[in-house]
C-alpha cells in the first residue's frame, strides 16, 4: 500500500486553514509542517501535531516535504514557488498565480526547466458542476457558442474594509474577485482575444474600483459581458449561487452565467438547459428545459486529491502556471482598457 503522500503548508491564513481542513480528511496524503511567520503559527502547528517554521526555507531543507501547499501572500506567490520548485518539491500554488506577468513568465520557465509541477488554485474548476458544465459545451449540446453573460453581483459589509490594504490600489474586485469568474469563462468558452471595459469607484470612493463592465470577444466568435459590483444588494454572484461555500447564504435558483448558442442555452450553476424540440424551430415554438445531472463533491477537496496525483507523476496539473498566467494577462489586459478606454489583447504568456 502507498504511503501517505508528505505535504507540507507554506501559509497559515484563512486560505492555508482551508486546505488543511480537506487535507485531514485524506488517506492518501498527510501533513508534515507548517511554516509561517505569524505570532499564531506556533502555536496551530501544535494543535496540529506538527513542526513549525517561521522561514520555510528552513522547512524545506529539514523536513524535506514531497508537495507543498503555497497559501501565503500574494505578492510572496512566485518567489515562494520558486524556491520550492529549486528544491525538487511540487507545489499547490494559491491564486493568483502571480502579481506580475513577468515573473509568472519565470516561473513557467522554471518549472519547465526543472520538471517539477504546479498546480494552481482556481479551485472553481475542481468542482462536479463545472466538469458537467464543460463536457455539454464540448459535446456540442449548445451548438456553436455564441453569447456568454456573467454576472458578479454583491454586497461587501463595510467591516470588510476596516483593513486598510483592501481600500488600496490593486485590492479591487477585478484582481481579488472576477479573476475566479474569468478563469471559468476561460475553463468554459476558450481564450479571449481582446477586451473592452469601463471600471468606477463611485461608491465608496477608494483608490480601486467597486463596479466594473467588461465586454470578451472570444477567440471562438461568442460575444460575452461580465458585470460586476461589490456595492450593491443582489443575489448574483458564484458565492452565493452556486452554494460551494457554506459561509455564505445560497441563492439557490439565482444564476451567475448564462451560456448560448445556436443549438441551445445553459445556465450556471443550475445547470439547466433549454432547447427546441426540432432543429430549425424559433421563437414561436416552445423552448424544452432539462436539468442536467451532477455528481457531488468539494471542489477543494478535489483539487487536493488532484494534486496527490500531480505530486506522484500520475496526472498533468488541471491548472498549470502557464495557464493560470493567462488569466492573470486578462484581468491585465481588462484593467489597461479601463484605463486607456481602447480595447486590448491579453499578453501571450
Amino acid at each position: 500500500m502507498t504511503s501517505p503522500l508528505r505535504i507540507a503548508l507554506i501559509g497559515a491564513g484563512v486560505m492555508g486553514r482551508q486546505h488543511l481542513q480537506h487535507l485531514r480528511q485524506l488517506p492518501e496524503a498527510q501533513l508534515c509542517a507548517i511554516a509561517d511567520p505569524g505570532p499564531q503559527a506556533g502555536d496551530f502547528a501544535a494543535q496540529c501535531g506538527v513542526a513549525h517554521f517561521a522561514e520555510y526555507r528552513r522547512m524545506l531543507a529539514e523536513v524535506r516535504p514531497e508537495a507543498v501547499i503555497v497559501a501565503n501572500p500574494n505578492a510572496l506567490h512566485v518567489a515562494t514557488a520558486l524556491d520550492c520548485l529549486a528544491a525538487g518539491v511540487p507545489v499547490l500554488l494559491e491564486k493568483p498565480v502571480g502579481v506580475h506577468l513577468d515573473e509568472v513568465r519565470e516561473l513557467v520557465a522554471a518549472s519547465r526547466a526543472s520538471g517539477v509541477p504546479i498546480l494552481v488554485g482556481h479551485h472553481r474548476r475542481h468542482n462536479p458542476l463545472i466538469a458537467r458544465a464543460r463536457e455539454l459545451i464540448e459535446a456540442g449540446a449548445l451548438g456553436r457558442l455564441t453569447t456568454v453573460t456573467a454576472l458578479w453581483q454583491l454586497r461587501k459589509p463595510d467591516s470588510y474594509y476596516d483593513i486598510p490594504w483592501r481600500r488600496e490600489a490593486g485590492a479591487g474586485m477585478l484582481l481579488t474577485n472576477l479573476i475566479h469568474d474569468l478563469d471559468l469563462l476561460r475553463h468554459l468558452c476558450g481564450e479571449v482575444r481582446q477586451v473592452q471595459a469601463f471600471t468606477s469607484n463611485g461608491v465608496r470612493g477608494f483608490a480601486n474600483e467597486d463596479s466594473a463592465a467588461i465586454l470578451l470577444q472570444f477567440a471562438g466568435g461568442a460575444l460575452g459581458s461580465l458585470t460586476g459590483s461589490d456595492a450593491v444588494a443582489a443575489p448574483w454572484s458564484w458565492e452565493l449561487d452556486s452554494g460551494e461555500n457554506p459561509d455564505y447564504p445560497r441563492q439557490a435558483e439565482q444564476p451567475c452565467y448564462l451560456l448560448a448558442g445556436t443549438a441551445g442555452a445553459l445556465s450556471i450553476p443550475q445547470l439547466k438547459r433549454w432547447h427546441y424540440a426540432e432543429a430549425g424551430a424559433g421563437w414561436h415554438e416552445p423552448l424544452l428545459q432539462v436539468q442536467e445531472p451532477c455528481a457531488a463533491g468539494e471542489a477543494l477537496r478535489r483539487q487536493l486529491q488532484h494534486f496527490v496525483e500531480v505530486a506522484r507523476g500520475q496526472a498533468a496539473p488541471l491548472v498549470s502556471a502557464e495557464d493560470a498566467g493567462r488569466t492573470l494577462a486578462l484581468v491585465e489586459a481588462i484593467r489597461q482598457a479601463a484605463e486607456s478606454g481602447r480595447a486590448c489583447a491579453p499578453q501571450i504568456i
